[in-house]
């Protein structure tokens, strides 16, 4: 049985029920009268906390964590956020393009080794994320074992990243509707306000109405990928009347890959946006009633995730569809018709099943939207309470919502109606937005893994071991070593697709700078924020011996609960061993 954790104060006395984020519900009054109470100020909430002497170094006797958020979200809602929260356009439509841009062998090896780099840096992220449940973590983490300055840049990055989602998702929701003619005739505007509706009440409804709702959207995606797998080697044994057997014919005629080396360049960055929106297990952490116990599970999930739902069902869609199909020709993220799971059951002859994947790429893309707004209020939040965005955002009303950053956040989405400005514009404009945020997750992936690394050597340096954690990376530091050089090769790689593209001799001077930008604009502006933050605040890269390793931490006894728990943990059978190694 677990142990209660008794939370003290940094003097040493017990803390106060009404806690930071822990309010005691009122049983007094009417229904309306709690709900409206539930939208004024925690005046005791802070996203993050951190005791410093008067030098401003940590202390060494931290008080545990304050969680301001409500701490809602159950297993069940990490679980399927961890298998099934990163799924959407990325593969459903994305991997189209990927297909065209690669052909099949391209886009297996590219989601694979992508897989197995992501899988490195969740497992990293996991480590930190169960020592340290705070709120905001990748700009956190950032600041107190690299630079405050990279921390900085990273959390606006992330911020601005999601920002932009949200009216691109809303668009690409309104567009995936069009697919059906009746809905065809109908303004986007009217689309667009209908899905901006429904996202918004979602998150107003606080982390469990977020929880719930990925908890449903993931149970279908998963479904739909798993009956489109099973669908998919029917049709490509010949199961379907009228089709003959296809086996891995189009890895011979038109061919497996396409486009040479640069092709497969191209794939691995438009692979790596696929797996974006994975790293947000890491993000609910802080809102996890028990993060030691469930974050470690979702994270070993992510493995099963990677090579069932990615690795077989594209290995299938490389056996249904060419990459000279003409329905891939200028796939994009946005054209869910261009979608290659469509494309394969269209090829195929069956006519329902078209209409089932739209829907589930419609849920797929407000699932994604739904994302943004947690991702950006939670990052926007925790930015205001380190005084590093405007201090409004930073509001946190009495049901531990972050209330003023979802607000904001979902004023973005608003940015949608550009659809009623015709074609040509809204794809100007969201091609710029998209540049924002191209390489958002690269550098966060990578800001991770060098975060996991500094964090083993801060953590030895400390006199601390490895038994000390209650979760350790199975990747090893290692691993995170690995994911940083690849993440760093994916930049290098779309530097160089980006300069120098497919086709690139046919394009004029203007095409191609514009085509660079697009591509790369996202790394001069992590830069220009982490430069004059650096330079305004005149921070210092972190040494071992300054870096904080011990607030944000919940439970002042974990040693004590992790040798009960270990304890109980070697009388388990050898099959549970292995399970729970694994899963």
């Amino acid at each position: 049985m677990e142990k209660d954790i008794e939370k003290v104060s940094s003097s040493g006395s017990p803390a106060p029920a009404y806690d930071a984020g822990y309010t005691e519900e009122t049983k007094t009054g009417t229904r309306f009268s709690r709900f409206a109470d539930s939208f004024k100020k925690n005046p005791n909430a802070r996203m993050v906390t951190e005791a410093t002497d008067e030098e401003g170094k940590p202390l060494d006797d931290q008080p545990p964590a304050e969680p301001a958020l409500s701490m809602a979200l159950k297993d069940r809602h990490l679980q399927m956020i961890a298998i099934g929260g990163s799924i959407g356009t990325g593969l459903f439509v994305g991997s189209g393009s990927a297909l065209q841009a690669g052909g099949p062998a391209s886009l297996v090896i590219a989601y694979g080794l992508i897989g197995i780099m992501l899988y490195c840096t969740v497992h990293a992220l996991g480590e930190l994320a169960v020592a340290f449940p705070v709120a905001g973590s990748f700009a956190i983490y950032a600041s107190r074992f690299i630079d405050p300055a990279w921390g900085f840049a990273m959390a606006w990055n992330y911020a601005l990243s999601w920002l932009v989602t949200l009216p691109l998702e809303i668009v690409a929701a309104s567009i995936t509707v069009s697919y059906w003619p009746g809905a065809a005739s109908v303004n986007g505007a009217a689309w667009v306000t209908i899905f901006l509706v429904v996202i918004i009440s979602i998150n107003l409804f606080g982390v469990r109405g977020y929880g719930e709702a990925e908890f449903v959207f993931s149970i279908i995606k998963v479904t739909a990928v798993i009956g489109f797998i099973i669908l998919g080697i029917i049709i490509d044994c010949g199961g379907v009347s009228g089709q003959p057997y296809m086996g891995a014919g189009y890895w011979y005629n038109p061919g497996a890959f396409h486009n040479g080396f640069k092709g497969l360049c191209s794939v691995f960055v438009t692979a790596a946006f696929s797996f974006a929106g994975t790293e947000l297990v890491g993000l609910c952490a802080a809102e996890t009633d028990n993060p030691r116990k469930t974050l470690p599970t979702a994270v070993k999930q992510v493995f099963w995730r990677i090579c069932l739902f990615y690795m077989v069902s594209l290995t299938i869609v490389g056996c249904l569809v060419p990459y000279d199909d003409p329905h891939l020709i200028g796939a994009s993220s946005s054209d869910a018709n261009a979608s290659p799971f469509v494309i394969a059951v269209n090829n195929a002859g069956i006519k329902v099943v078209p209409s089932i994947m739209n829907v589930v790429i419609l849920i797929a893309v407000l699932s994604v939207g739904n994302s943004s707004i947690y991702g950006s209020s939670r990052t926007l939040a925790a930015l205001a309470d380190r005084g590093q965005a405007p201090k409004f955002l930073g509001y946190i009303d009495r049901s531990g919502r972050p209330l003023m950053a979802i607000l904001f956040s979902s004023v973005f989405g608003f940015i949608c109606y550009i659809v009623a400005a015709g074609t040509d514009t809204r794809t100007q404009a969201f091609n710029w937005m998209l540049a924002i945020s191209g390489l958002a997750a690269i550098f966060n992936w990578a800001s991770i893994c060098l975060c996991h690394i500094r964090f083993r050597a801060a953590w030895k340096y400390h006199g601390h071991t490895l038994d000390e954690l209650a979760f350790k990376s199975q990747a090893t530091v290692w691993g995170s070593w690995a994911g940083l050089i690849f993440n760093i090769l994916i930049l290098i790689a779309q530097f160089w697709t980006g300069f120098a593209p497919v086709g690139y001799a046919d394009m004029t001077a203007g095409e191609r700078v514009q085509n660079f930008f697009e591509a790369y604009l996202a790394f001069p502006i992590v830069v220009l924020m982490y430069i004059i933050y650096k330079v305004i605040f005149k921070t210092k890269f972190k040494r071992v011996s300054d870096m904080d390793i011990t607030s944000g931490r919940r439970e002042l006894n974990l040693a004590e609960i992790l040798a009960e728990e270990r304890a109980i943990q070697a009388q388990w059978p050898r099959w549970k061993k292995i399970y729970k190694t694994v899963c």
